[in-house]
This record gives C-alpha cells, sequence and structure tokens, in this order.
C-alpha cells in the first residue's frame, strides 16, 4: 500500500544580542561537534528569513501553489482554524510530504512503472462517490471552494499509486513468510483467548540521531492539531510514513504483544476514542488513536443487538426547578414499578410519556456511558433517567438482546497476509529513505 508522509520544520538559526557599540558579541563553545559559537550574526539576514518554502527535486519544480493547495486539504479536516504560526508549520510539513510524493513519482517512472492515468481518474471519482454520491462534478466545486483543486488531490492519488507499484516490484516479491511462523502466530493466538487486542490508528515519523529533535518538534505539532480538532485519519494519510497511511493510520486489530514495548504501555492505559503521542519507538516516533477494544477470539459485546424501549417526559419551557425536580422523582418511581416492557405503554396514558420502540440497535451505536450500563442489565430493566429539563427525562428499558456468537481465530492466509505487510512497511520506509539520500533538492 501506498505510504503517507511526514514533514519536518526546518530549523531555526538565533540572532545574537548586540552590545552598545552594535557590534556582536560571540564566544566559542566546545559542546558541539562543529565549534559553532553560542552567539553569532546571520549576514544576508532578509534573504535567509524570507525564502519561499518551495523546491526543486531532480529537476521538478514544487510551487506555492502546490502547497497551499495541498495544506487545505488537509486544514479542511480542521475543525478549528490554525492560527498563523501553526500554518506555517503547516505549510513545511506539507513541502516534505510533496518532496517525498514526487520522490516515488519519479522512481515509478524511471522504472516505467506509473500511476495508470485511468487509475487516478478512477481513484478519484470513487472519492467522489462516497463523498458526493457519484457526482464528480460536486467534488470539483467542493475541493476549488476550500482553496485546493482537482489536481492537487489526483497529485496525491498518482503518488499512492506510483508507490503501490514501486512497492510491488521492488519490495513485495522479496517479502517471504514459512508457514511454521504463521502456524506459532495461530498457536499463540490461541494461548491468548479472552485477553485484549486493540484496533489501532497510528501515526509514523521516521527519525534518526540526527534529526531527533526535529521530528519531535514535528510530531508535537501534529498531535496539538489532532487534539484541536483534526481528523485523525486524514493527517494520517498526509504525514504518516507508515504503509497504513493509504488508509489513513489504521493498523486493524492487534495484539499489544505484537507492539513494540513503549507503544503496548501506551495503549494498554487507552480507551476508545484517546490519543496518545508522540511516543518514540526504535527508528521514530508514533501518534496512536485508541478505534476500539475486544477481547482475542472472543465475541465483542459491542456487537450485540438490542431491543430497547425509551420512555421520555418533556417539560414545558417556564417550569421551575421545583416542579421540574417533582416531575422527574414522579418518572423515576413510576418507571421503578414497571412490571417489564409489556407494561412500558402505560407510561403514555399515566404520564403523558412518549415511548418509541427499538428492536435493531447495536450496542456499539449507543454512547459509551449508556452502553456501559445497557449491557449490565437484565430483560425488563431500565437505565436511569438521564437527559435535562431542556431536553427533557428519558430512560431505556431492555427488551431483548441477541449475542453475537464467539469469533473463531483468523485464517492461515489472514495472518500470512498481516505479518508479510509488517515486513514490507519496514523495507518500504528503507527504500523511501535511499531515494531521499539519493535525491537532487534544491530549496528556494
Amino acid at each position: 500500500m501506498a505510504a503517507g508522509l511526514v514533514a519536518m520544520a526546518l530549523p531555526t538559526v538565533p540572532v545574537t544580542a548586540q552590545n552598545q557599540s552594535g557590534t556582536a558579541q560571540a564566544q566559542p563553545t566546545t559542546n558541539n561537534p562543529f565549534g559553532i559559537p553560542d552567539d553569532f550574526s546571520i549576514f544576508d539576514r532578509n534573504s535567509a528569513g524570507e525564502r519561499s518554502a518551495t523546491a526543486v527535486v531532480n529537476g521538478y519544480v514544487i510551487t506555492g501553489t502546490d502547497i497551499d493547495q495541498r495544506v487545505a486539504l488537509v486544514t479542511a479536516a480542521s475543525e478549528n482554524e490554525l492560527s498563523s504560526e501553526e500554518l506555517e508549520r503547516l505549510r513545511v510539513q506539507v513541502l516534505r510530504n510533496l518532496i517525498d510524493e514526487t520522490l516515488k513519482i519519479q522512481a515509478a517512472q524511471a522504472l516505467e512503472l506509473p500511476a495508470d492515468r485511468a487509475q487516478i481518474e478512477q481513484t478519484f471519482n470513487q472519492l467522489a462517490t462516497q463523498n458526493f454520491g457519484r457526482n464528480p462534478e460536486r467534488m470539483t466545486e467542493y475541493l476549488e471552494s476550500i482553496g485546493s483543486s482537482p489536481d492537487a488531490l489526483k497529485r496525491q492519488i498518482e503518488g499512492e499509486l506510483a508507490w503501490e507499484n514501486l512497492l510491488r516490484r521492488n519490495i513485495t516479491p522479496f517479502v517471504n513468510v514459512s508457514a511454521e511462523e504463521v502456524n506459532d502466530v495461530l498457536q499463540r493466538l490461541e494461548e491468548s483467548r479472552g485477553t485484549e487486542e486493540y484496533r489501532l490508528g497510528e501515526i509514523y515519523l521516521s527519525a534518526t540521531q540526527e534529526n531527533r529533535a526535529e521530528v519531535l518538534q514535528n510530531a508535537q505539532r501534529i498531535m496539538e492539531q489532532l487534539q484541536q480538532g483534526g481528523s485523525f485519519v486524514a493527517y494520517a494519510r498526509q504525514f504518516s510514513e507508515a504503509t497504513t497511511a493509504v488508509v489513513g493510520g489504521d493498523l486493524g486489530w492487534i495484539r499489544l504483544g505484537q507492539l513494540p514495548t513503549a507503544l503496548a504501555a501506551a495503549a494498554r492505559e487507552m480507551q476508545p476514542g484517546q490519543l496518545n503521542g508522540p511516543i518514540e519507538i526504535p527508528g521514530g516516533f508514533s501518534i496512536l488513536y485508541v478505534i476500539n477494544k475486544r477481547q482475542v477470539l472472543m465475541a465483542n459485546p459491542n456487537d450485540a443487538v438490542l431491543s430497547l424501549r425509551q420512555i421520555a417526559i418533556t417539560f414545558e419551557p417556564d417550569v421551575t426547578q421545583e416542579q421540574a425536580e417533582a416531575r422527574v422523582n414522579q418518572f423515576a418511581t413510576f418507571v421503578q414499578g414497571l412490571r417489564g416492557c409489556a407494561d412500558a405503554d402505560r407510561a403514555r396514558e399515566e404520564l403523558g410519556a412518549s415511548v418509541v420502540a427499538n428492536d435493531q440497535i447495536t450496542a456499539g451505536s449507543l454512547p459509551d456511558q449508556l452502553r456501559n450500563i445497557i449491557l449490565q442489565l437484565q430483560v425488563g430493566q431500565t437505565t436511569p433517567p438521564f437527559g435535562s429539563p431542556q431536553e427533557g427525562i428519558r430512560v431505556l428499558m431492555l427488551c431483548g438482546r441477541d449475542d453475537p456468537e464467539d469469533v473463531g481465530a483468523p485464517t492461515f492466509d489472514a495472518v500470512m497476509s498481516q505479518i508479510e505487510q509488517d515486513r514490507i512497511n519496514k523495507r518500504a520506509q528503507r527504500y523511501l529513505r535511499d531515494l531521499r539520500n539519493d535525491a537532487y533538492i534544491e530549496y528556494n
């Protein structure tokens, strides 16, 4: 699968303070390998500080417009407006993304493995169908309205498809997994029956000793943007270096033993919907997102199909606090006296309540707090009253529950595919690093 890309913030250089005569004071230091003094002056300061964030990659020009339109794709997925400082940092990240994307496209073209134009158009139209109901024109209108363009999105698609072509030619054929390895995993799965496994999202940023500080800062900024409402899927697609970037960073269902120690320790303390990071692991940093949790080879309670009755009362707009409390107490007492679901309709006549039935609702579709309460109920029991005088007070009564069957172990082929993908991911990261090292890149 194609990899998303990480962008590093460009290092900044401090400008020295000057003494009263205007002469810069510099003191030599010995705690860095180049003997650079702690204080120094920057010559051609305006030029150094005002360069536009564009680049030429092996002769291919990445323009400011390219960066603007790709930034728009990212910011459109965020609910909060970025500050000018955050936006500038994002532009630097996106430039690195575009450089890596260009290297992938060029490498594919050099090996006569370019992305097929028809497939690019097909993928674009599939995205239009998913988001705008078989109407590519509406997709185009939307992209232009946010300051991007169809060409910007198609370029990203081209990069992903070109990378897939390269991996199929240069990586995948050389990854081998033995039957013994697969059987070993299946045996460990069976031994782990009943233990927890996690569906995780990951944004992975590779780092070396030389660029560790810059990559860490970059990861922290991405984390801040996610905490402010940014879409994890969108940021993973744009900035993750793992091959799972193309699917929004989704690692699928895994056990903690399959993760690096630091990631396993972090995930163990997290609940669905939580973010954690950046977490340092061998080779870089990761940002984790827990999508869901379940028990290995066991039925997932969230898949239970419930039959529920909702009993609700409302209040007049001018109700006083005392009147509301009295009505809530009356409602709670009435609900406690119900003898089961067949008795629920009495609430209409005696309280003027509404009673709504839903016989096909999955537990996983309920809010976490309610789901945890309802899964502990017996048939005929109700939740505590919840709500507010403004929105009304309600209870949910459990009238039936169909639990899912225990799931079996994954198939031999599924386990083999997962091991292969992990190894492809590691080799793909090394391959991209080699492309960067061999590239001629000129920054403007």
